[in-house]
């Protein structure tokens, strides 16, 4: 068949903060991207564009870039794309959508922590995808760094995941991301490799070992829709790789949709991606990814094909979703009214506030366009929706960037998504890989087991670290990652992937403190938290505005209690209302919307505006909740 020689496609995949953007910056300096006055000013991690990115320091989306390589041999140049994908498993869709792009994987693995949960999830699905395997040992100048069991654990990985024989001969490249320098020569672990300067075997060994993209002599057009993005003059902007035939500029094709249904439209724009910038492009031809304008309602999975030859390309599949939560309009009294609820500041800053039913499921089925592993389900109420995705973070993360939009929310405690099997519920099951300190390993054996959890796999390196693998039902996860850190001093290390669906654990006691819940409106008062600050934990400052039903901290106990935290000092003519308040009051926590959501129970839900995160009874009254407590107690 004939062969590009000129183009490559790669995917650099591997677990969360394992140095892939890190060495796709190195990449793109070393390849000339970027001009010699631009070399000081080029932010880190620069595919990481996004503001949430940025702040927590992770992938969230899958992005591509293109470098042209120029060979030492002085050969004409050559396009590698790559797709920088993310390490978190919550965010797993854009990983499999990542590698339907490509024809070759580099699995990158950090010297010291070695494979990990995400590292075995990208792994098993590019060798279900039979694609090639280039092997990254990176971070090879860690103190801590042990290459030689790191590369013995990554080949018991790909012999535990079947791979056959021609997979497990993949070619190793050792590196160090942040220097940008590469070798083929194992260096002395914590060194940085030193018969090399740059990342040119890197390169090289792309070109040696990714396979050129192969096509058709006469093909009809074949062209997968990967991802979408979005443009202020353009409109939708779909990405895709051309599998056969051309694509140009100006060309009528056939839009095949997911329903099989064929369509003609006209291409009014195509570019090719140039480093970080797309530059309009007039043909774009096998093993291209490119980006065309000109189809508004274009989804992912969808096909362009020749309109005398409609063919469409396999739909893309994405891994069922395992937790759901409920995201409705905000129903608080508050809703509409700023921070603090009051003042003309308030209102000037809830102009432009998205808060009724048509905006939020606008803006739901608008998320569903770019990602592919959430889906919405109506509920039994108009103004709420049921949200599914991989895990609690995608979720949040959902949440997050509604909220800086101006939305305001009511999010429902996250719950898992039961499938039935033989006339018996299954759950999603989760495997967790823990790091910790030796003299953690009972506080968290002990965590985990009241969370059901299996201990699989138990391995100490010798260091005063233990790595303990189990597998545990993914609602025994929700609420767990605030309880680990605070039992392990924030020393402990956990990451989960999902594991496939088991029978029903049953009931899961994880969160044995009551709320402390306000039983009026009003604000905050100094004196009133003196009083109640050795009933549990705050998590209101002074002048904050509640109301009733609102949850203002965790109760010591096991129940629920009803305080007033808005209680004022009495003025006498003896004493001013000031005179007394010297008592220190202990800082409040600040919960995160994560640890909200969290910390939530089954009768209680987050409300989320762009100023504030409060937590809050699904029914407020306070004589209407006592009512169902007794109603449930006495049967």
């Amino acid at each position: 068949m004939p062969t590009r020689h000129d183009i490559r496609n790669v995917a650099i995949v591997a677990h969360v903060d394992h140095g892939k953007t890190t060495i796709v910056d190195a990449m793109l300096k070393q390849a000339g991207a970027f001009a010699a006055h631009q070399l000081e000013s080029v932010d880190d991690r620069v595919m990481d564009s996004n503001d949430l990115e940025r702040e927590k320091g992770i992938t969230i989306l899958a992005k591509n870039t293109a470098v042209k390589y120029h060979p030492k041999d002085g050969g004409a140049p050559i396009t590698i794309n790559i797709i920088d994908t993310p390490g978190h498993a919550d965010f797993g869709g854009e990983v499999e959508r990542g590698l339907s792009m490509v024809d070759a994987v580099v699995l990158l693995v950090d010297a010291s922590e070695g494979p990990l949960p995400q590292t075995r999830f990208v792994l098993r699905k590019a060798l279900q995808q039979r694609k090639p395997v280039i092997l990254c040992i990176n971070k090879t100048d860690r103190p801590d760094s042990r290459i030689d069991e790191v590369v013995n654990e990554t080949y018991d990985l790909f012999l535990d995941l079947d791979a056959d024989e021609d997979q497990i001969e993949f070619p190793i490249v050792y590196a160090c991301g942040r220097d940008g320098i590469a070798s083929l020569t194992k260096p002395e672990d914590g060194t940085v490799p030193a018969d090399s300067d740059s990342l040119e075997p890197f390169f090289s060994t792309i070109l040696a070992h990714v396979p050129a993209p192969t096509f058709e002599e006469e093909a009809p057009l074949q062209a997968h829709v990967t991802n979408l993005d979005a443009d202020n003059f353009l409109g939708r902007i779909a990405l895709l790789r051309v599998e056969q035939g051309e694509l140009r500029k100006g060309q009528t094709v056939a839009w095949i949709k997911r329903d099989g249904s064929v369509q003609n439209v006209r291409i009014t724009e195509l570019m090719m991606t140039e480093a970080l910038t797309r530059k309009p492009a007039e043909v774009a031809g096998p093993g291209d990814i490119c980006a065309v304008a000109g189809i508004p309602e274009i989804m992912i999975g969808e096909t362009l094909a020749d309109p005398e030859n409609p063919v469409a390309l396999p739909l893309i599949t994405v891994d069922e979703p395992a937790i759901s939560m409920t995201i409705g309009t905000n129903t608080s009294p508050l809703v509409g009214r700023g921070g603090t609820g009051k003042g003309a500041d308030a209102k000037a800053a809830v102009k432009d506030r998205k808060v009724t039913a048509r905006q939020v499921k606008d803006r739901l089925d608008r998320e569903l366009i770019g990602n592919v592993s959430l889906r919405v389900l109506d509920t039994e109420r108009p103004d709420a929706w049921e949200v599914q995705g991989r895990g609690e973070l995608a979720l949040a993360i959902l949440v997050e960037q509604m909220r800086r939009e101006g939305f305001e929310m009511t999010i429902g405690k996250p719950q898992v998504v039961t499938k039935e099997v033989d006339g018996k519920t299954y759950e999603p099951v989760e495997r967790m890989t823990i790091d910790v300190p030796e003299e953690h390993m009972g506080a968290v054996t002990q965590l985990m087991g009241v969370r059901k959890g299996r201990m699989d796999n138990m391995s100490n390196h010798g260091s005063g670290w233990v790595r303990m693998e189990f597998v545990v039902p993914s609602r025994g996860l929700i609420g767990f990652r605030t309880e680990f850190l605070t039992n392990t001093r924030g020393t402990g290390i956990a990451h989960s992937i999902h594991e496939g669906h088991e029978p029903w654990f049953g009931n899961l006691q994880t969160r044995n403190n009551g709320s402390l819940v306000a039983d009026r409106a009003g604000a905050v008062t100094a004196f009133a938290m003196t009083n109640l600050q050795e009933r549990g934990v705050l998590f209101t400052d002074p002048g904050t505005e509640v109301y009733e039903g609102m949850i203002v901290g965790e109760n010591s106990r096991a129940d629920d209690m009803d305080v007033n935290i808005t209680k004022e000092k009495k003025l006498t003519n003896m004493r001013s209302s000031s005179a007394d308040s010297f008592e220190a009051i202990v800082p409040p926590r600040k919960l995160s919307l994560e640890q909200s959501l969290e910390f939530c129970r089954d009768d209680e839900c987050v409300e989320v505006t762009p100023e504030a995160v409060r937590i809050r009874k699904v029914v407020l009254d306070q004589k209407e909740r006592g009512r169902t407590a007794s109603r449930a107690k006495n049967g």
